[in-house]
């Protein structure tokens, strides 16, 4: 994947970043790579340390959430380089900081507090936004099988544009289903033109039957897929004991890879390039994907142009 070796995973002892954690070890595992657990902590605290520390020297105040972290950790962490740190400041600019030079970071899809209702919460969502290397958002209602067996636990899912999307969110993507011993399914969208029927008004009831697909539709797929074979090529002969399973879908790859995430242990999606608006750095189908999808998504960001 890259030259850089560390996982880093942000906990703050919700239910959802011990999932992360879950995840972050077996991935570290894995990828013989060290472990950092990484807890900011809450700004009361941060204020309170703060305070203290202004009126003289004063003994470090423990933090609970590693304390715990690291008592409960039993033989999980056996053979791991693991390394607790707790952050100051905002969660986002603390654990991107701590991840500037990590092979993953790694988070739960939402933390403490925020409305139960919201599958992404808005610190994941920009964490996915800011950070330097690949994000990992494990959802909270993520399969049993994509956290206990990081390796075997479903094939890698990546969605593709053939024109856009970067070389290094296509080498992770395969660079992942190597690790992991599964096969690699690539899903790419073909447009569908308007049924020229729509575009003159509604038929009289009588007529109202479901409308032919177009025409040109066995072009498209046949086009896209002959798109998506030489976009490919170069990977396929880099990673040939990968088993490749191509997918073209119409209009929805979103749709596509949320439904087989179902069986999947990995989607991988690429982050939009650098742009004055930030919301935009996370393009619609890594968001569709990022609150629906029922395994970990990987948000893997472009190398950006100096």
């Amino acid at each position: 994947m890259s030259e850089k070796t560390a996982v880093v995973v942000g906990v703050d002892g919700s239910e959802h970043s011990l999932r992360a954690l879950e995840w972050a070890l077996g991935a570290a595992h894995h990828l013989e790579a060290p472990l950092t657990i990484a807890h900011v902590r809450p700004e009361a605290l941060q204020l309170g340390s703060a305070r203290i520390a202004s009126l003289g020297p004063a003994p470090a105040i423990p933090d609970t959430v590693l304390n715990g972290l690291a008592a409960g950790m039993g033989t999980k962490a056996e053979g791991l380089d693991v390394r607790y740190t707790s952050l100051d400041g905002s969660v986002v600019d603390a654990l991107t900081g701590a991840a500037r030079d990590a092979r993953l970071l790694v988070v739960g899809s939402r933390g403490r507090g925020g409305f139960k209702s919201l599958l992404l919460g808005s610190t994941s969502r920009n964490l996915v936004a800011a950070a330097s290397c690949p994000v990992v958002v494990v959802p909270h209602e993520a399969r049993a099988a994509s956290l206990e067996g990081w390796a075997k636990a479903g094939r890698v899912l990546l969605g593709l544009h053939t024109e856009e999307t970067p070389d290094e969110v296509v080498d992770f993507a395969f660079e992942a289903a190597r690790l992991r011993g599964v096969s690699l399914e690539v899903v790419t969208a073909y447009p569908v033109p308007p049924n020229p029927l729509l575009l003159i008004g509604a038929p009289a009831p009588a007529l109202q039957v479901p409308p032919p697909m177009p025409d040109e539709t066995p072009e498209l797929v046949a086009s896209t897929s002959r798109s998506q074979e030489e976009r490919l090529a170069p990977f396929t002969a880099r990673y040939p004991e990968v088993e490749l399973v191509r997918t073209v879908t119409p209009v929805d790859a979103a749709g596509r890879l949320v439904e087989d995430s179902q069986e999947a242990g990995l989607v991988v999606v690429g982050r939009h390039r650098r742009h004055r608006v930030e919301t935009l750095l996370v393009g619609s189908v890594a968001h569709a994907v990022l609150h629906h999808a029922a395994c970990p998504v990987a948000v893997v960001p472009p190398v950006e142009q100096s």
